[in-house]
């Protein structure tokens, strides 16, 4: 938030860019000044870094000084290899951003974010959003589904072929103790659509032939909840926090 001499009220910076800044000035000056020309600029940005990951030709750090788009982090790591699969994934290790916040929309399944990789690669706006500071980006070589929370080893499976949710779970290593079975979630995200539900399933109930058995499609989140409401998220970066460690640091000015 900012103050501008005669305005009685803050103004929202956060969340803005320079022209929407600009414009919300004018407006609260119009009162003041008739036709009032405003400029924003950037004097200076803070330092943050992301890394990127899986099949790219160059995986890297890279300490950002500027805003930067994800299709621009792709060119620097040399582009997709010939085993990207037909997605790209971004993993906000930082939670929702404070602008979700602000604008009232922090969700939990906000943590991964898929996007369809040929749009990414056309520069399509919805496919190439700003990284914020922490953000992994990932490349799978193929389809992929996410085993996360309370079980014995949260990991990543490729969809090499039909996997199941039971199957899912047993592949990970099974339930610790204290996990809700009756309140197992999928979250779900179409490639290329920027629209998230979740799926409720009792894992009690297929184990019991009482429903049937869940079918899972490629980016799914498996989430094995706790009666202590563990976060996914933490998992889900446990996963791939590793491998970037060991990552060269490259900066982008």
């Amino acid at each position: 938030m900012i103050r501008m001499p005669l305005i009685e009220t803050e103004i929202q910076a956060a969340c803005r860019t320079e022209g929407e800044l600009a414009r919300e000035i004018a407006l609260r000056y119009a009162r003041y000044y008739k036709n009032l020309q405003v400029d924003v600029f950037i004097k200076e940005y803070h330092s943050k870094q992301v890394a990127i990951i899986g099949a790219v030709n160059d995986q890297s750090r890279f300490e950002l000084q500027r805003n930067v788009r994800l299709l621009e982090l792709l060119t620097y790591a040399k582009g997709p290899s010939v085993k990207a699969g037909q997605s790209i994934n971004i993993i906000h290790s930082t939670g929702s951003s404070i602008c979700d916040a602000i604008d009232g929309t922090e969700d939990v399944a906000a943590g991964l974010s898929t996007y369809k990789l040929s749009d990414t690669l056309q520069g399509d706006p919805k496919a190439n959003p700003f990284l914020l500071a922490g953000d992994i980006v990932t490349l799978p070589e193929a389809d992929q589904v996410y085993v996360v929370g309370n079980v014995l080893t949260p990991m990543t499976i490729p969809l090499k072929e039909p996997i199941t949710l039971t199957r899912a779970i047993a592949m990970a290593g099974g339930l610790k103790q204290d996990s809700k079975k009756e309140k197992v979630r999928v979250m779900r995200q179409d490639i290329g659509s920027m629209t998230k539900r979740e799926i409720i399933v009792d894992l009690s109930a297929i184990e019991k032939k009482r429903a049937d058995d869940v079918a899972l499609l490629p980016n799914d989140i498996v989430d094995v909840p706790t009666s202590g409401g563990k976060s996914f998220l933490r998992s889900l970066i446990g996963g791939v926090a590793p491998s970037v460690s060991q990552l060269p640091v490259r900066i982008i000015p």
